[in-house]
């Protein structure tokens, strides 16, 4: 079982908006011993969407989905999930009372507004039109809730909602996978050397530790990050199981420094490529 990411919505793609889920879940799995596996970007397409959502529904893994639950005519996500799994929406009765209530605490003083035979009012209930059988997140920022089906979790674009939705799935229906298997990473930096000459050592490391992968950064240089990396070098390190990421790490870096190339430990990771 792994974890994976849909975000939905072509302005994603088209840039007007920039996406912020990706790395908030990660932090969010990371939180809890876990990792993200894999993450993919969808527009606003029926059919893609839909595709997309039948091939992951077939995997084991348990999937966040971002986008398109609202009951606009750019918002597909809802009745691609119904299609995909081969079953109509159905108004959830949890989800009905919920945007009920929602309606009466919107309207205020106005009974006019709290009229739930309303057409606006009405046209708010698809909002809790599910795939038949699936299961409501909640939502703490507006009530409007979110849906499960299986182990693929739907809920709206806004980070505000998203996220404490994420949470709540994570720390209610997953906690028997918290930190049942302790990761870790460490890296250094290497400078002007070739990939394909360090490559047979990363194979060899892998080979002596089941379990560890080792990987290769590389930069061109990036002189606005200081002078340090200012020259080509290579963001080279192990991950996996922590009780074995300190040894190796040592037969990576000594075999490195044996290549008598240049080794810098403990610098801050991360920039440009």
């Amino acid at each position: 079982m792994g974890f994976g990411l849909i975000v939905i919505g072509d302005e994603i793609l088209s840039g007007r908006r920039e996406d912020k889920h990706l790395r908030r879940c990660i932090a969010l799995l990371a939180e809890r011993g876990l990792a993200l596996d894999w993450a993919e970007y969808v527009g606003d397409d029926r059919e893609r969407i839909t595709a997309t959502l039948r091939r992951t529904f077939a995997s084991q893994d348990v999937v966040f989905c971002t986008g398109g639950i609202g009951a606009t005519p750019d918002d597909h996500t809802r009745q691609c999930a119904a299609a995909a799994l081969g079953v109509p929406l159905a108004l959830h009765p949890e989800a009905e009372a919920l945007i009920a209530q929602r309606i009466r605490d919107t309207a205020g003083d106005d009974p006019a507004k709290a009229d739930l035979m309303l057409p606006e009012n009405q046209h708010r209930f698809k909002m809790g039109e599910f795939p038949r059988g699936a299961r409501i997140i909640p939502n703490s920022y507006n009530r409007i809730p979110g849906f499960s089906v299986a182990d693929h979790h739907f809920m709206p674009g806004f980070p505000v909602m998203a996220w404490p939705m994420m949470e709540w799935v994570l720390d209610t229906l997953y906690p028997h996978l918290f930190h049942r298997d302790t990761q870790a990473e460490r890296s250094f930096l290497v400078f002007e050397a070739p990939e394909s000459t360090l490559t047979p050592l990363m194979e060899a490391v892998e080979a002596a530790f089941p379990g560890i992968r080792v990987f290769s950064l590389p930069s061109v240089g990036d002189a606005q990050r200081g002078e340090l990396y200012a020259r080509r070098h290579i963001d080279l390190g192990v991950k996996g199981p922590a009780a074995s990421v300190d040894a190796a790490y040592a037969m990576l870096r000594d075999g490195v420094v044996g290549m008598r190339f240049e080794v810098v430990e403990g610098a801050v990771q991360g920039g440009a490529a």
